[in-house]
């Protein structure tokens, strides 16, 4: 692997030979706080490639709870392999190891190919795991409030762009109805909302087609962003948004529940130029993340959601100020976490 340089505070390659576990832990800042971000089991197809993607995703995590107002860090791991094969107990209860190791300074908790049984699992080893099971006082799926949360964005960007928020009348696309999808179209439909929709996943689209038949169905997401759409929402990985996609959207809002949907710095000024609004990713889809930092505490379902309704105002917050200095949405949200984890996190220089 290449020599990479990187802002981060720590970076962790955690290896256990007979469980077949190989992860990294990456912490990115703890200006606000221990470190707080889900574990992705995925297949990657190097560990360079494994290694960028924990980078990026715990750099966003530490944005992401600074705007969500959370007293925490950020940060992420990625287990490298493929979860419907290789997840076990033993690499479970290794990977939770290795996170106590970490003394705190990190608390993971599920992401894509991690699931709350999963996080109950590594919780039999460290005790800095949330997203856990009800059963075991935790705060159960995350991807409840993460799709609250994807609909306050959505409707605060709604607002902005037509003056009501509200999605009433307007179609949205939606790629991928795993966790957060299936969710958010309810919401969607709730409102008013006509949805068209894709995933890779056959169960998935089974799923859509007799829980909702309402629901129209294409079989790409190349093909989801050609359809005539008022609103695109990224649901599964990220990089959705590039030089070859942008181009093609027809939609005038970009709201969605994927980490990192920018494939890379520029992409927010293609939207720009092409009059597409785009709510920042892990400024909407932080729901999940204020659901289960409330375990931390003692989980209380209403007061987390009442939280998470509260990115409403911070997704309008981020529109007006990025309307007001000229700057794409994403640069403006950028400006908003960095001057809170400077401002709050120059006050642990103050000894008590």
């Amino acid at each position: 692997m290449g020599v990479f340089t990187t802002s981060h505070e720590q970076v962790v390659f955690c290896h256990d030979r007979q469980s077949g576990l190989r992860a990294i832990i990456a912490v990115y800042s703890t200006a606000l706080g221990p470190a707080l971000g889900g574990t992705r089991f995925y297949p990657y197809a190097s560990e360079e490639d494994a290694l960028h993607d924990v980078l990026e995703l715990s750099r966003g995590m530490a944005y992401k709870n600074a705007l969500a107002g959370l007293d925490l860090g950020g940060g992420k791991a990625v287990i490298w392999g493929d979860p419907d094969k290789d997840k076990s107990e033993p690499l479970l209860r290794a990977y939770g190891r290795f996170v106590q190791s970490l003394g705190g300074r990190y608390y993971t908790a599920c992401d894509v190919g991690t699931y709350v049984q999963d996080m109950d699992v590594v919780a039999k080893e460290t005790r800095f795991v949330t997203g856990r099971s009800e059963s075991h006082g935790g705060a159960g799926d995350s991807s409840v409030l993460t799709a609250y949360g994807v609909f306050q964005g959505m409707r605060a960007a709604a607002e902005h762009r037509w003056g009501s928020p509200t999605l009433a009348g307007r179609r949205v696309g939606i790629a991928g109805l795993g966790k957060v999808g299936k969710h958010l179209t309810k919401h969607l439909l709730d409102d008013g909302a006509s949805v068209v929709a894709t995933d890779v996943s056959a169960r998935a689209l089974d799923w859509a087609s007799s829980t909702y038949p309402q629901v129209d169905l294409v079989d790409s997401s190349d093909e989801l962003i050609r359809q005539q759409l008022d609103v695109y929402a990224p649901c599964a990985l990220g990089g959705a948004l590039d030089d070859e996609t942008v181009p093609l959207l027809t939609a005038k809002i970009v709201a969605g529940a994927a980490n990192n949907q920018l494939a890379h710095p520029g992409v927010e000024k293609l939207l720009a130029d092409r009059d597409v609004l785009y709510a920042p990713d892990y400024v909407v889809n932080s729901g999940g993340v204020i659901q289960v930092a409330d375990e931390i505490e003692g989980f209380n379902f209403a007061r987390a959601k009442e939280r998470a309704g509260r990115i409403y105002d911070t997704t309008k917050q981020i529109l007006q100020l990025a309307t007001a200095e000229g700057v794409p949405p994403a640069v403006a949200a950028d400006r908003l976490a960095e001057r809170r984890m400077a401002e709050v996190g120059r006050l642990r220089t103050i000894l008590v």
